[in-house]
C-alpha cells in the first residue's frame, strides 16, 4: 500500500501509528480535515485480518466522519481511530492509558468518543490521560449513553424524508420495516409505535426480536425477508451494504431511512435508488443525533440544547431532497454536496483572511 498515494487521494491530513509494546496497544488515529475545527469521531477495536485492512478501515471511517460532522452543522473535522485486536479478549488498562497519551500529545487536534469494540468504561480510562475525548460516564458530566438521542434523530429525519414521499410527515399508519433492532432501533421503535405507525422488525438475535414484538406488538420475519416485505418505509438499523444488487430488485418501499451506517454497498446503489423513485435519507445525515449529542459535551453538556441541535437532522434531510430535487441528481450525492460546500466556504474565507490579513501587514512595513 502507497501510503501517501492514499492519503493524497482524498486529501488527507494525517495518519498517525501508535504502538505500546508493554499493553500491546496497535492503533491508528486517521485526520481526514479539520477546517472547521478539531476533528471527532470514536475508537473502533476490530479483529482486522491485516495492518493494511486497518488502515483502510480508519481511513474510510475518518472522511466520513468529515462528511457527518460537516453537514450535521457542527464546528468539527473529521477523524477516526482503530486499534487493532480483539476487544473480548485483548483490552486492558495499560493499553487504553498509553492510547489516552496519544491522543494528549495531537493537542487538541483529534478528539475520540466509543464506537464498535469499544465503551464508556474504556472512554474514562482514556480520560485519565487526557481531556480530548467524549462519551465518558455521567460522573464526569457526560451525556452517558448515545443511543436514544440517536433514535430521536432518525425518527425526525424520517419524518422529514416521509413528507417528500406522502406529502405528509405523518407516520400514523405507515408500516415500517426495521432491519436490525438493538439499541437505536429499540429505542426508534417506540417513537415510531407511539406515533401510531406499524412495525415489522428482524435481527439474527432472536431475544432482541422478541423484546420489539412484547414492547411495541411488531410483527416478526426472517432476517433474509424484511428487504423484501410489502412496507412504506424501509429502515436499515443493523449491517451496512444492505442496499446492493440482490436486495434493490426486491425493495417495495417508497423511503429508507435508518440508523445503519454505510447502507449503500457502492454509490451507484444510490444511484439507483434514484432512478426508482425512492427516496433515500442519507445514513450520514440522518443517523448523525450521536456525534451531535456527543459534541455538545465539549461546551459542557445540556441535554435539552443538544436535543434541540439532533431535531434539525429534519431540516438537514430536508434540504438534501431539496438539492436532489432542484439539481436532478441522487440524495447521497446531494449530502455530499452539501458538506463539501461548507468545508470550501471556510477553506475559501480563511485563505481570504490570511492573504488579505498578510497584505495588510506588508504595507506597514518601513
Amino acid at each position: 500500500m502507497e501510503l501517501f498515494s492514499a492519503l493524497e487521494r482524498d486529501d488527507y491530513e494525517q495518519l498517525v501509528f501508535c504502538q505500546d509494546k508493554a499493553s500491546g496497544l496497535k492503533a491508528i488515529i486517521a485526520i481526514h480535515d479539520t477546517t472547521l475545527g478539531p476533528a471527532l469521531g470514536g475508537t473502533r477495536m476490530w479483529t482486522y485480518a491485516s495492518e493494511e485492512e486497518a488502515i483502510v478501515d480508519a481511513l474510510r471511517l475518518a472522511k466520513g466522519m468529515t462528511y457527518k460532522n460537516a453537514v450535521s452543522g457542527l464546528n468539527l473535522g473529521g477523524g477516526k481511530t482503530v486499534i487493532i485486536g480483539d476487544p473480548k479478549k485483548d483490552k486492558n488498562e495499560a493499553m487504553f492509558r498509553a492510547f489516552g497519551r496519544y491522543i494528549q500529545g495531537l493537542n487538541g487536534r483529534y478528539i475520540t468518543a466509543e464506537d464498535v469494540g469499544t465503551t464508556e468504561d474504556d472512554m474514562d480510562i482514556i480520560h485519565q490521560e487526557t481531556d480530548y475525548v467524549t462519551g465518558i460516564s455521567k460522573s464526569y458530566g457526560s451525556s452517558g449513553n448515545p443511543s436514544p438521542v440517536t433514535a430521536f434523530g432518525v425518527y425526525r429525519g424520517m419524518k422529514a424524508a416521509a413528507r417528500e414521499a406522502f406529502g405528509t410527515d405523518s407516520l400514523a399508519g405507515k408500516t415500517i420495516a426495521v432491519q436490525g433492532v438493538g439499541n437505536v432501533a429499540f429505542a426508534l421503535c417506540g417513537y415510531l409505535q407511539e406515533e401510531g405507525a406499524r412495525l415489522i422488525v428482524t435481527d439474527i438475535n432472536k431475544e432482541a426480536v422478541r423484546r420489539a414484538v412484547d414492547a411495541y406488538g411488531a410483527n416478526a420475519v426472517d432476517p433474509t425477508d424484511i428487504v423484501g416485505v410489502a412496507c412504506d418505509i424501509y429502515a436499515p438499523c443493523a449491517l451496512g451494504a444492505t442496499i446492493n444488487d440482490q436486495t434493490l430488485p426486491q425493495i417495495k418501499a417508497k423511503v429508507i431511512a435508518g440508523a445503519a451506517n454505510n447502507q449503500l454497498k457502492e454509490p451507484r446503489h444510490g444511484d439507483a435508488l434514484h432512478e426508482k423513485g425512492i427516496v433515500y435519507a442519507p445514513d450520514y445525515v440522518i443517523n448523525a443525533g450521536g456525534v451531535i449529542n456527543i459534541a455538545d459535551e465539549l461546551n459542557g453538556y445540556n441535554k435539552e440544547r443538544a436535543l434541540k441541535q439532533v431535531s434539525k437532522i429534519y431540516d438537514s434531510i430536508t434540504r438534501v431532497l431539496e438539492i436532489s430535487r432542484v439539481k436532478g441528481i441522487p440524495t447521497h450525492t446531494a449530502a455530499d454536496h452539501l458538506a463539501e460546500e461548507r468545508i470550501a466556504l471556510l477553506k475559501n474565507s480563511r485563505s481570504t483572511f490570511l492573504r488579505d490579513g498578510h497584505h495588510n501587514l506588508s504595507r506597514r512595513r518601513p
